[in-house]
């Protein structure tokens, strides 16, 4: 799992490189970590040129919704679309947590290893732990 910040009101489609740049994941066994994932789910925030424009060059499928300003029809995978909830509860239960949703910190490193340490938490939480 990989956290960008980005500063002030910035549209999140300004972090989607970095964002995609942190998000290796480590390989099972021996070997360099996987750098391009199979699909990326987002939501219509996602769905400019650039963002389809990066994934096409890269082999990666987009399973985002299309505007409905966007002549061109795309399809995409519905059942694959709903996994996005996850995303979005743990987004929610991070957002319980006070010092995340109001965003107490002014230093955006502590900030964001709070993020980070409230999303172990919540891991852990998961797994039966009583964190």
């Amino acid at each position: 799992m990989a956290f960008v910040l980005t500063p002030d009101h910035r549209h999140e489609q300004t972090a989607f490189r970095e964002l995609m740049h942190r998000g290796a994941v480590k390989r099972p066994g021996r070997g360099r970590p996987k750098l391009r994932p199979r699909a990326i789910v987002g939501d219509k925030g996602y769905t400019g040129r650039p963002v389809r424009d990066y994934l096409r060059r890269h082999g990666i499928s987009a399973v985002i919704p299309q505007l409905k300003t966007e002549r061109t029809p795309r399809l995409m995978d519905r059942d694959l679309y709903r996994e996005r909830n996850v995303i979005e509860r743990l987004v929610g239960r991070l957002k319980e947590y006070r010092r995340i949703a109001t965003r107490y910190d002014k230093l955006a490193a502590s900030y964001l290893a709070f993020v980070q340490i409230a999303s172990v938490i919540v891991w852990l939480r998961s797994l039966g732990g009583t964190a």
